[in-house]
């Protein structure tokens, strides 16, 4: 088990510095891992976080609701939709009655990729803990915003 005064050979004035440290510590290590994770799959996690979006809206949605609905508020949000967009995994429609106004939805093979990640789920980064445990972490976490 993991101690991340170890990890980076520090000590801390507090136990609230030492929790702060161990987030900021765990959020780059977890990012590191899903990077890794869908390296293969040729998508961020960021742009898996858009398909998932509009995998759940079922139906085209505006960009803004996309980027409203993102876990990582992405400011290059349109630049992660227009590279899925090169890759036939999301289409992209005007508003007829407002051309400010852009539309996105999932593509087939945007389903297909999702798919195939929800078959091949191996990257639950959180196995060393249980369930409880699991639900102890997330209302901390909660508290903590």
């Amino acid at each position: 088990m993991g101690d991340i005064s170890k990890d980076i050979k520090s000590k801390f004035t507090s136990n609230k510095i030492k929790a702060l440290i161990n987030i900021k510590y765990t959020a780059n290590w977890l990012s590191s891992k899903e990077n890794e994770f869908f390296k293969p799959y040729g998508i961020s996690p960021q742009q898996f976080n858009i398909l998932r979006i509009l995998r759940g809206a079922k139906d085209k949605i505006k960009v803004q609701i996309v980027k409203d609905r993102m876990i990582e508020r992405a400011p290059n949000a349109t630049r992660l939709m227009d590279k899925l967009c090169d890759k036939d995994l999301i289409e992209r429609e005007r508003c007829e009655h407002d051309r400010r106004v852009v539309f996105v939805k999932i593509t087939q093979q945007g389903l297909d990729v999702l798919a195939t990640i929800d078959d091949h789920k191996h990257f639950s980064f959180l196995e060393n803990l249980t369930e409880e445990e699991a639900e102890v972490l997330s209302k901390l976490l909660d508290k903590i915003r």
